[in-house]
């Protein structure tokens, strides 16, 4: 007989029921609590907050502990996938550039930043083989994403809404430059909207105003931090999330008031910024990396001038295009891997993309009475997460992030929503599932 540490019911999942969750969670295998345990140190950055405990690469450290832990967990299984092949082939070109790169020396000094994604990769879709595990790892993303947010929105509140040069930072990492931080919030933004929409009648009132905040909150840090590119991908967000209700006047009406009061916010200086793109330095800058990267890519188009060369590469043959004291790398995720990896590794990042996106909804999600409450956390999940990476290429047109975590995380988030549904429903209680419409399933 199962005990409660090792069950959860479907109460459970809706929606912070921290002590039975804590419960469960006490009871995992080290594997398991080693991959939460590195999300956390990635995405709150507590050695950071807390400067005593930077005496370790800890997210190093975790990510070994979960790859140990493997062979000692009897619930991980690893599932191999088309998108594990597509990872491989990926790493296999990536590879390949290396051999004829530009400067070797900068290949292998930045590899580990490409190679980690592809190991936690694997590594986070063997472990999280049920809903349960998928669901706490899911709630260490939300709630760290979700206090970034709450932070970063909250600073810029505090200034008057003003302008700065610099936008908003956040934390450490991955995520201190704004431009970056503007991605991780356009991840994190269909993910409170989805949930907040579908789930809003059966959470507890403080609950609703975390998926409230979840959804404000990041669109307050898109606007605060002056990033053209991912405000622009704010919108074509918007436009998926709604395009089938565009027409109808209430939805017009709300998009017109919206978008007034969003320009309203706005400081003087990022309108300024849109109306002269293309005038200032900065924009001029970023059009000589693509058009060179272009020519770059033509130069080489079977695997580019290596991995991590573009800066080097550039610096020798366009150092009359250099506008600033040093080459930066291309700002645009697709001349970033044309020019590491060729067309070719062009040709299967874009194949990774595509097919993050056209999956279709798994058919576990279901509609009739026969569904799960608990069910309802994946089924607005589903279309959450590729709103979330159309947002990320969007904004990638103008910001070099072709090996940040956010591509690589929601694929692995995606690839192990599918596992984890997989798994047999024996612990937990069935019970009918609200209606909801096609749009929301796809």
């Amino acid at each position: 007989m199962k005990t409660q540490a090792q069950t959860l019911h479907d109460s459970d999942f809706l929606f912070l029921k921290i002590k039975n969750l804590w419960i469960y969670f006490k009871s995992e295998s080290l594997a398991f609590k080693s991959i939460c345990a590195y999300m956390f140190v990635e995405m709150f950055r507590p050695q950071s907050i807390f400067t005593f405990l930077d005496f370790l690469p800890w997210a190093k450290v975790f990510l070994i502990l979960a790859m140990v832990g493997i062979f000692f967990d009897e619930r991980a299984k690893f599932r191999f996938s088309g998108m594990h092949a597509l990872l491989i082939l990926f790493t296999f070109v990536i590879n390949l550039s290396i051999v004829g790169a530009f400067n070797k020396d900068w290949s292998f000094e930045y590899y580990f930043l490409f190679i980690q994604w592809i190991i936690i990769f694997f590594v986070l879709t063997t472990i999280v083989t049920t809903r349960e595990r998928f669901y706490i790892l899911f709630l260490v993303f939300f709630l760290c994403a979700l206090k970034v947010a709450i932070g970063t929105s909250k600073n810029w509140a505090m200034r008057g809404f003003g302008f700065t040069s610099w936008g908003l930072k956040g934390p450490s990492g991955y995520f201190e430059n704004s431009g970056e931080l503007a991605i991780l919030m356009l991840i994190l933004f269909p993910i409170g909207f989805y949930l907040y929409r579908g789930l809003r009648h059966d959470v507890r009132t403080w609950e609703k105003l975390v998926l409230l905040a979840a959804t404000v909150c990041p669109v307050l840090t898109i606007l605060g931090a002056s990033s053209r590119g991912a405000q622009l991908a704010l919108l074509v967000q918007l436009f998926v999330m709604f395009w089938r209700q565009i027409f109808k006047p209430k939805v017009i009406i709300g998009i017109l008031v919206t978008g007034y009061l969003g320009w309203q916010v706005l400081p003087a200086e990022q309108k300024e910024r849109f109306t002269t793109i293309g005038e200032d330095k900065s924009s001029m800058q970023r059009e000589l990396y693509w058009e060179n990267g272009w020519e770059m890519m033509k130069d080489h188009p079977a695997l580019g001038v290596g991995y991590f060369n573009f800066r080097p590469y550039f610096e020798t043959y366009y150092p009359e295009d250099v506008l600033y004291d040093y080459a930066e790398l291309p700002h645009n995720i697709f001349i970033q891997i044309g020019t590491d990896a060729g067309f070719a590794g062009l040709f299967v990042y874009l194949l990774i993309i595509s097919t993050s996106l056209m999956k279709k909804r798994i058919t576990f999600f279901s509609t009739d009475q026969g569904g799960a409450k608990s069910d309802a956390i994946y089924h607005h999940l589903w279309p959450a997460l590729k709103v979330g990476i159309i947002g990320f290429v969007i904004a990638g047109q103008f910001v070099t992030v072709g090996y940040y975590p956010f591509l690589w995380l929601s694929i692995a988030l995606q690839t192990a929503l599918i596992n984890s549904t997989k798994s047999k429903r024996d612990n937990f209680v069935t019970k009918p599932l609200r209606s909801m419409t096609n749009n929301e399933l796809r």
